[in-house]
């Protein structure tokens, strides 16, 4: 159609290194018959501090790395490119700077007919990790936009969602936020504390979504999973969540003083192509743990605790790719939780992204227990993390609802629906009678409902901060 005769053949990949600032070119990246080939250069094999963007993918060696296990590009490198979202600002802009509007199954031809390198030089420099995709060897040019307030990339994405014309200096700083994945619109904004993704509410949402994301997210905190700083404000009615960066790291002062952390996607800890991401199992995820995780011991706990917190909040969307890793060269270390949202179910029936035990998904703990000793965990212990995470959204739902403002509909549709479905609990009603007794008792109410709390906005600056 449009961009099949104008795909990218090189580019190269800038990497910031741990303990730096700075960027330096690790290697090249070539597209040879549909495939990305990787190289790196000379002048950073001789680095000292030099470390591999990934060993099991990407080791530090002289000779041409085709991609493993049937890909098409190393997961890794794939993990800094845009995703569903990104993809569509990305395509938007080229096609507006060729004069083209195309809508609909136009517009998917079109990002198809776009080839990685393209998307990566594309899309901004502030991406997950600590990668970016340059041009040159030898210049490095971020691509980075003045900060626009977040009203106007609020209309931005509300245009680009509507497939209508926006200016071009919006267009930029929302292609600060194209370089991350997910389907759902978003941009990178920052202050003088910290560095933040910012999620919007979009007019296809099935009921009040980003608050509710907020809930889940507190929760995960309160339930005693290491969550990120979470808030959540309206600009021009729309909801916006704001989460704190976790690939991101204080190494000076000033708005330049962020470091990069180097991250890796959960899908590419199992070596899996996107397709078969199905495939993708918590069990597996554990034996990664095992053996290249820092802290095997305490990560193995906190992965099954996101494993049985998932189905205890109705998250079923717990893909791999919605779990991260830093990477220092040697070992993994696992990142805090995100992307943790109710989702709407149609029936009593649900079944999570990854697989839990063997080859099953269902939305049940009794399935997680029979995983428990893939994570190092007795049956007890198990439960105990269960009825723990039980008695922490009992006991706080209600208050975290009234801090997102979420109304009485959404709490309806998510308790005992999403949130604690009768589901998770088939065939463990022996061993959790004390934590059903709770949640048939209903969530506990605020200690004070009348106490004047603050709005949103000043409570998210507080948590955050």
């Amino acid at each position: 159609m449009t961009f099949e005769h104008e795909a990218q053949r090189t580019a190269f990949v800038w990497i910031t290194l741990p303990g730096h600032r700075e960027p330096v070119v690790a290697g090249r990246i070539d597209r040879i018959d549909g495939k990305y080939y990787f190289t790196y250069g000379r002048s950073y094999l001789s680095r000292e501090d030099a470390i591999s963007i990934y060993a099991p993918e990407l080791p530090l060696i002289h000779d041409k790395i085709a991609p493993a296990n049937q890909l098409d590009i190393a997961n890794t490198i794939r993990d800094a490119l845009p995703d569903a979202w990104g993809r569509r600002v990305v395509a938007t802009k080229l096609m507006a700077e060729r004069g083209l509007r195309l809508k609909g199954d136009r517009m998917e031809e079109a990002i198809d007919e776009i080839d990685e390198l393209t998307f990566g030089l594309n899309s901004g420099s502030n991406r997950f990790g600590a990668l970016d995709f340059q041009a040159s060897p030898r210049r490095y040019v971020e691509r980075a936009a003045t900060a626009e307030p977040l009203e106007n990339l609020v209309n931005a994405a509300e245009r680009i969602e509507k497939q209508l014309p926006i200016t071009e200096d919006v267009f930029n700083a929302l292609l600060r936020g194209a370089s991350i994945g997910g389907a759902r619109p978003k941009a990178y904004i920052e202050d003088e504390r910290g560095q933040y993704l910012a999620k919007f509410s979009s007019d296809d949402d099935p009921y009040e979504v980003m608050r509710a994301e907020y809930v889940a997210m507190r929760l995960a905190g309160m339930a005693g999973l290491n969550a990120p700083g979470v808030g959540i404000t309206r600009v021009m009615g729309n909801d916006i969540l704001l989460l704190e960066r976790f690939d991101r790291e204080r190494r000076g002062d000033g708005a330049a003083g962020w470091g990069k952390r180097p991250m890796v996607s959960g899908l590419t800890v199992l070596g899996l192509h996107e397709m078969f991401a199905a495939y993708a199992s918590y069990e597996d995820l554990a034996d990664e743990i095992r053996k290249n995780f820092t802290e095997p011991r305490a990560t193995l706990q906190e992965m099954f605790g996101r494993m049985t917190f998932n189905i205890l909040i109705g998250n079923t969307d717990d893909h791999a790719r919605n779990h991260a890793a830093a990477w220092d060269g040697e070992r993994l270390t696992l990142m805090p939780v995100y992307d943790v949202c109710p989702q709407t179910r149609s029936g009593r029936e649900a079944s999570q992204a990854m697989r839990i035990y063997g080859a099953q998904r269902h939305s049940q703990l009794s399935l997680c227990l029979k995983a428990a000793h893939r994570f190092r965990l007795s049956e007890e212990d198990a439960l105990t993390i269960i009825r723990g995470q039980v008695d922490a959204i009992v006991d706080h739902f209600e208050p975290v609802c009234d801090e997102a403002k979420l109304g009485d509909n959404s709490r309806r549709m998510l308790w005992r629906r999403q949130v604690l479905n009768d589901l998770a609990f088939e065939g463990l009603e022996d061993k959790l009678v004390g934590s059903i007794d709770r949640i048939q008792s209903g969530p506990k109410n605020h200690p004070n409902p009348t106490e004047k709390r603050p709005e949103p906005e000043a409570a998210e600056r507080q948590r955050i901060s």
